[in-house]
């Protein structure tokens, strides 16, 4: 598995719609670290967007 492969694993599981295939394939090819370092990255991002958005709605 490359790291693009990797990010939308992690996207789809994120938010619940990971299929077992995918899953499967994810926990016989993929690199612990390299889903680590992915679910750190979309946690990261969903943070920042909800900062975002909140302050846009907020305000000042």
């Amino acid at each position: 598995m490359n790291f693009k492969q990797t990010l939308k694993s992690v996207a789809a599981a994120f938010f619940g719609v990971q299929s077992d295939k995918n899953r499967e394939r994810d926990f016989t090819q993929g690199k612990f670290s390299h889903f680590v370092v992915a679910g750190v990255i979309a946690v990261v991002v969903f943070i920042c967007t909800l900062v975002v958005i909140v302050q846009a709605v907020m305000p000042s």
